[in-house]
C-alpha cells in the first residue's frame, strides 16, 4: 500500500478521511490482502513518541488513523493536512452497513464479558445480514498467557472472519495485533479501544458539536474522572508545545 502518510511527533499519521479508510478496507476483503490498522488518539501518539517499540508498531502498520481533531490541527500547521477524523467510533458503525450489504464476516475480540455479544446484536439489528461469526471477552491481564493466546488464535482462524474487531484498550490492543498478525488469518485486524462499549450504548457519546470542534475528550473526562484525568490533564496538554518544537526544527533544517 502507498504511503499517505504525515509525521506527527515521528508517529506516521495516515491522512486518509473516514469514506476512504472504508474503501481500503473493501479492497483489501476483497482482493485477499491484508491489513493491519492502528487508531491513533493524540495520547497514543505521544506514548509512541517516548516508546520505540510502540513508535515501531504503528510506523509499520498498515493505516494509522487519526482519531482525533488535535491530530488533524497539527497535521495543517505541520503542512501535510489530514483529510480527516477516522474514529473507532465512527468507523465500526459506518463499515457495517458496507459489510451488511457485502457480506463481509466480524470477529469481535475483547472488552467486558456480555458486551461483545450486545454489540452484535445491536449492530445486526442496524444492519440485517451482518454476519458476526465470532464474539469473545478474554480474562482481564496486562499479558496473556500463552495458552490464552493460542486459544485466542484457534478462535479467530476458525470463524473465518474478515474482520477483527479488537477491544483491549490502547496500546494494548497495537501490541497483541501485531505480535500475532502473521498468525491470523484475516483481512483486516484493528484496534478500536472503547468502541464496543459506546456502539453498544454502555457508554454515551459526546454531542456531535463536541465531536467537531476537538471537546470530545472533555466529554469522556466528565464520565470518567479517575481513569482518564492523567491522559487528558497531564499527558495531553504536552502534546502542542511539542508539534511547535517539531515544526520549528523543521524550519531550521531548511533554513
Amino acid at each position: 500500500m502507498p504511503k499517505n502518510r504525515v509525521n506527527i511527533l515521528d508517529v506516521e499519521v495516515s491522512r486518509y478521511n473516514l469514506d476512504e479508510t472504508m474503501s481500503l478496507f473493501s479492497n483489501a476483503i476483497d482482493n485477499g490482502q491484508k491489513l493491519r490498522v492502528s487508531v491513533t488518539p493524540v495520547n497514543c501518539v505521544l506514548w509512541a513518541y517516548r516508546d520505540e517499540k510502540l513508535k515501531e508498531i504503528y510506523n509499520s502498520a498498515d493505516l494509522v488513523t487519526a482519531d482525533g481533531v488535535p491530530l488533524i490541527w497539527a497535521s495543517k500547521f505541520l503542512g501535510s493536512s489530514i483529510k480527516g477524523r477516522v474514529t473507532g467510533l465512527d468507523l465500526l458503525p459506518e463499515f457495517s452497513k458496507i459489510a451488511a450489504e457485502k457480506g463481509y464476516r466480524y470477529f469481535f475480540l475483547g472488552a467486558a464479558e456480555g458486551v461483545a455479544s450486545k454489540l452484535s446484536n445491536h449492530l445486526t439489528s442496524l444492519y440485517p445480514g451482518l454476519n458476526v461469526v465470532g464474539t469473545y471477552s478474554p480474562p482481564f491481564a496486562d499479558q496473556f498467557t500463552e495458552s490464552e493466546n493460542e486459544k485466542m488464535i484457534d478462535m479467530i482462524n476458525q470463524s473465518e472472519t474478515d474482520i477483527l474487531w479488537v477491544s483491549l484498550t490502547a496500546p494494548k490492543q497495537d501490541y497483541w495485533i501485531a505480535e500475532h498478525f502473521d498468525r491470523l488469518n484475516v483481512s483486516i485486524a484493528i484496534g478500536v479501544g472503547a468502541a464496543f462499549d459506546v456502539v453498544a450504548g454502555n457508554i454515551k457519546r459526546s454531542p456531535k458539536w463536541m465531536q467537531k470542534t476537538g471537546l470530545e475528550w472533555l466529554f469522556r473526562l466528565i464520565q470518567e474522572p479517575r481513569r482518564l484525568s492523567k491522559r487528558y490533564l497531564v499527558e495531553a496538554p504536552q502534546f502542542i508545545p511539542l508539534v511547535v518544537k517539531q515544526k520549528w526544527s523543521s524550519l531550521r533544517k531548511r533554513s
